[in-house]
């Protein structure tokens, strides 16, 4: 995979240690957790493996920024440069913390601010997804137990699996009404959440995956897998998802429908 094949190979070994620390921890019954400032979770799991991602890559990649979502951006110790990695140490910390095990550790590589690259490591499932632009998505174990993937071929919502993160969420962004009517008139709806819908939609498992708003370690690992594999993700106005958006995926074939649906003026 020519310009990408060695920084997947460290993406990989990345998930390595960062599975490694994450399985250690999982249901651990001296396990730590704290709320942020935020109100949300962190455990000393999240915590510890970004700070062994973050030791490996000022090493190995000592020319790159680095933005995780416990300790924020670091300046590459070379200097300013046009690549920085973004992690998402434990992606779905409170399901980790109750004992369910979809959670999993995001690692993408930015090129200024497209993500070029893209690993989810899901441990306690047995199963990563990666991708490079240009060179497509997989799926599989670790790197030489891997399946191509692309997602499906459906064309009408009424055929279509439709996910969702949070109703909590669509509710506070006064679009409610709109996710509610998509999950009555589509053929099937579930709420798998955090990365594991969006990993779905990739396979082809299902066909439609919507958040109202994800920072940006949350969803830039899952842009090029997404987009490798076939699929679409923007946020609601039909541009590139980003930092503190909505994330719209799908098979590509129902996006203009759903966005047009989240977005439709109501009476």
């Amino acid at each position: 995979m020519a310009g990408y094949a060695d920084d997947l190979a460290l993406a990989h070994l990345l998930a390595d240690t960062a599975d490694s620390i994450s399985m250690g921890r999982f249901r651990a019954l001296d396990l730590r957790v704290e709320s942020k400032p935020d109100l949300t979770p962190v455990s000393d799991a999240d915590t510890a493996v970004e700070q062994a991602i973050r030791g490996t890559l000022a090493r190995a990649r000592p020319r790159d920024g680095v933005l995780g979502e416990e300790f924020g951006h670091t300046v590459a110790a070379a200097g300013p440069g046009s690549r920085r990695w973004v992690i998402d140490p434990i992606d779905g910390t409170k399901n980790f913390v109750r004992g369910v095990p979809i959670w999993g550790t995001l690692i993408a590589l930015l090129e200024g601010d497209t993500p070029v690259a893209g690993l989810v490591s899901a441990p306690a499932l047995g199963r990563r997804w990666w991708a490079a632009r240009g060179h497509g998505a997989f799926a599989g174990k670790h790197q030489h137990a891997a399946t191509r993937i692309k997602v499906s071929g459906v064309g009408r919502l009424a055929d279509a699996s439709f996910c969702y993160a949070s109703l909590t969420g669509w509710s506070d962004a006064g679009r409610l009404e709109p996710v509610v009517d998509l999950a009555l008139n589509a053929w099937r709806s579930r709420a798998y959440g955090d990365f594991y819908g969006y990993m779905l939609l990739a396979e082809g498992a299902l066909d439609i995956m919507i958040e109202p708003e994800l920072s940006l370690w949350d969803v830039a690992a899952l842009i090029p897998i997404i987009t490798e594999a076939g699929g679409t993700i923007t946020e609601l106005t039909g541009r590139p998802a980003g930092d503190k958006t909505a994330a719209i995926a799908t098979n590509g074939l129902l996006h203009e429908t759903i966005l047009t649906a989240l977005t439709r003026p109501r009476s």
